[in-house]
């Protein structure tokens, strides 16, 4: 575990970072339409404040709310979705000294704090559950079709220039028993990760790379969406309900495709990720393509190097991500060519698994056997069984949250999300 002083760094940080991602917006902005799969930013700031505060302040310390209101406005938990547009939610600024007050609140009680493991653990269940947020603001930016969020330290513009020498195809994986889910009790961890267990893997081979535009576009182009032969029947229900025909935001025009990124129509980039797929769609290119996506199990041994060599924290071995090894942190302000970074190539060859874009896996989100919820329940056990789970992390998610063993996961039919995702041989 992280000391307390560091952790209490890294919240400032985090909390930083989140009021960035929102500065230029308006109030109405902050609110923006009502959607299922998006919420007023306003609330969602709110929220990440008060679930800071319950942990640290509350349930740890024992101490008062900050607002007397803030159970009824802000509990995810007790507060339905669609009727967080309809509360009377805080302006922009309020809702920001709202934030702050709370972070105070927390860097005073837990300055030089003793040393605990229930401190750590509660700091690092916040501090992630802020950088989660933060990623979903961006998401959102990107759904209602805001302006790029104005960042500073960043590489943005930097797109990493591709390394011709990757092979091309598949990397082979020999399978074996693998040690899926993480036994680091050094670190903290997501109940739904721990329980790790062994499992038996057949041989695979996984493509070295995740699935780009031109990959996809050919796909759509041979009237892919069209064809129901490629599509699983609830797939085809899906297709046919929204009419999809191509990735949400491509438009075709001009003899060629395009897309939307942020506020800006820009041309498809060929060596792109595919991303803003959803798992139907993942799943009928693979049909198409004569292929299929890989289980959970595959990925993580792929990205974790072969038993015999000794499970890897990250594909290129136990150091942290940095900007040579994985796309990160809003580094790049977008994604980069799937070619680039070899540095954070796993064992086996694989690039880019951690970083850049979500990869959808063929598995249901389910617990591991023996899994046993965390104090903060509502994390996984509500949501086993209609899920889908990703594994990688994308070019928002914070550096310090994700590795090989990390579970995401979202209902297959969301195209919202920085989804795309490689694909393994028949």
């Amino acid at each position: 575990m992280e000391t307390v002083d560091f952790l209490l760094e890294s919240l400032r940080e985090a909390r930083s970072r989140t009021l960035a991602l929102v500065a230029d917006l308006s109030d109405q902005q902050m609110i923006g339409p009502r959607l299922a799969i998006v919420n007023p930013l306003r609330w969602e700031l709110g929220h990440v404040a008060w679930f800071q505060e319950y942990w640290l302040l509350r349930h740890l310390l024992g101490l008062s709310p900050t607002l007397a209101a803030g159970d009824s406005l802000f509990d995810s938990a007790k507060v339905a979705h669609d009727t967080r547009w309809d509360l009377p939610l805080p302006s922009k600024a309020d809702v920001i000294v709202y934030t702050q007050r709370i972070l105070d609140r927390v860097c005073d009680e837990y300055y030089q704090h003793t040393p605990s493991k229930d401190a750590a653990y509660f700091l690092s269940l916040a501090l992630f559950h802020e950088d989660m947020h933060a990623e979903a603001v961006t998401y959102t930016r990107q759904t209602l079709g805001y302006a790029a969020p104005r960042l500073t330290q960043t590489t943005a513009g930097t797109n990493p220039s591709p390394e011709p020498q990757i092979k091309p195809g598949d990397a082979f994986i020999p399978g074996g028993t693998f040690l899926l889910g993480n036994a680091n009790d050094q670190t903290f961890a997501f109940d739904n990760e721990l329980c790790a267990h062994e499992v038996h893997v057949e041989p695979f081979s996984i493509s070295r790379t995740a699935v780009t535009n031109a990959e996809f576009a050919a796909f759509v182009d041979d009237r892919g969406y069209e064809h129901r032969e490629w599509w699983s029947d609830i797939g085809w229900q899906w297709r046919e309900s929204t009419n999809a025909k191509h990735p949400l935001y491509w438009k075709s025009g001009e003899g060629k495709w395009w897309r939307r990124k942020f506020d800006e129509i820009v041309p498809l980039e060929d060596y792109l990720p595919v991303i803003h797929v959803n798992w139907y769609e993942a799943d009928a290119f693979c049909r198409w393509a004569h292929r299929r996506l890989p289980t959970e199990a595959e990925w993580e041994m792929a990205a974790s190097a072969p038993s015999k060599i000794g499970k890897r924290r990250f594909p290129w071995g136990g150091e942290p991500a940095t900007p040579q090894r994985a796309n990160l942190d809003w580094q790049a302000m977008g994604l980069i060519d799937v070619r680039s970074l070899a540095e954070g190539d796993s064992a086996s060859g694989c690039r880019q698994m951690i970083g850049n874009v979500w990869e959808w896996t063929a598995s249901d989100f389910l617990p591991y056997p023996g899994f046993v919820a965390g104090a903060y329940k509502e994390y996984s056990e509500p949501w086993f069984g209609d899920h889908k789970v990703l594994r990688g992390g994308c070019w928002t998610t914070r550096s310090r949250l994700i590795h090989n063993a990390y579970r995401n996961f979202y209902k297959p039919d969301r195209r919202d999300v920085w989804s795309g995702f490689r694909t393994c041989a028949l």
